[in-house]
């Protein structure tokens, strides 16, 4: 009687539990779409360029037209478009000097030259540079995302196999594998970055830009290294902790079927260790991501490079406010996708 009582109670529970998430979802969509609707109102309303161009004073369309009949140009021109807003700037050298910015929003455009609109305008001008709108995929958050993707994937393969060998009978093995996982966890990743891209070339007198073409992907496979070896340090204790949370008895039983070691890793114990997996992996995917900054100190143009430059050349602190948002939004993101796979694969559900 008990029994069919705590059946019936596990029942309704999940049928409860399956109606929430329903309810939930059908919120989370309805607003996603709202927002999706909105952005692309405010986006179809955005002023074109030529409307922004357009703009600039007379005296500037004026210095605008001279440069169409002169080989030097005299005034330099920025347009960016980011989503649902825009902005434009216009700046004049020589005898006569003259800044102008504007920022296009909702159909309507505004002086940025001082005030809220210099600021929103200044947000704008560095959010599109730090995406790297325009540019390469090896650019801005596209870079950071990159190598923060093939870090983890080396790291979690890697990382497996690491596990592996230090829960291995094999002495040698182990010993090696738990060496490795100690150095890499045990030392800072800055150092091992440095190690890799400075030390490692002076040693062994090689150049990273002589294998791949040129210093910037030169860096970036450096700094790839790096970090899937660092990961792989961090992804071994993962995974061997998943399947030593194993219950001992299931390599009982698969050893009186006959199952060989190999074949109850493979078959048996890893996949039920996955879901074990899961939360620890998507952490510290999230912590990777964050640590990609590392990059500026070899000078590959991620986000943090991006605003460094930004800072220096134009004296300005506001460029680390839209770096700032962009990190988060990216680790929000993923954050949200994260929790999601969690609960899909919780062993608690």
């Amino acid at each position: 009687m008990n029994s069919f009582v705590k059946k019936i109670t596990e029942i309704t529970k999940s049928v409860t539990n399956v109606k929430n998430w329903k309810k939930k979802t059908k919120i989370t969509v309805c607003v996603v779409l709202a927002v999706i609707a909105v952005c692309i109102v405010l986006c179809a309303l955005k002023p074109s360029e030529a409307d922004m161009k357009a703009q600039a004073s007379d005296e500037m369309q004026q210095l605008l037209k001279n440069d169409e009949t002169s080989s030097r140009k005299r005034v330099t021109v920025t347009y960016n478009s980011l989503f649902i807003i825009n902005y434009c700037s216009f700046s004049s050298s020589g005898a006569v000097e003259l800044s102008e910015k504007y920022v296009g929003f909702a159909g309507k455009i505004f002086h940025a030259d001082e005030g809220a609109g210099k600021i929103t305008g200044q947000m704008v001008n560095y959010t599109y540079r730090m995406l790297g709108c325009g540019e390469n995929i090896l650019h801005g958050a596209k870079l950071t995302l990159l190598l923060t993707t093939l870090s983890m994937v080396i790291g979690v393969a890697f990382g497996t196999v690491l596990a592996l060998g230090k829960i291995s009978k094999n002495k040698v093995i182990s010993k090696i594998c738990s060496a490795y996982i100690f150095f890499f966890r045990g030392t800072p990743l800055l150092i091992q970055l440095f190690v890799i891209y400075f030390t490692l070339p002076a040693v062994f007198g090689f150049a990273w830009r002589d294998f791949f073409g040129d210093v910037y992907t030169g860096a970036f496979m450096a700094a790839l290294i790096a970090y899937g070896l660092n990961s792989g340090a961090y992804c071994a204790e993962i995974v061997r902790a998943a399947i030593q949370s194993i219950e001992k008895g299931q390599h009982e039983a698969a050893k009186a079927l006959g199952l060989s070691n190999g074949q109850t890793m493979r078959l048996i114990i890893i996949p039920q260790s996955v879901r074990r997996m899961v939360p620890p992996v998507c952490n510290e995917f999230v912590m990777m991501l964050k640590d990609a900054s590392l990059v500026f100190a070899i000078s590959l143009m991620d986000i943090t490079t991006i605003s460094k430059n930004i800072m220096t050349s134009e004296i300005s602190y506001i460029v680390f406010l839209p770096a700032l948002i962009i990190y988060l939004i990216i680790t929000a993101f993923f954050t949200w996708i994260f929790n999601a796979v969690e609960k899909k694969f919780s062993l608690y559900e």
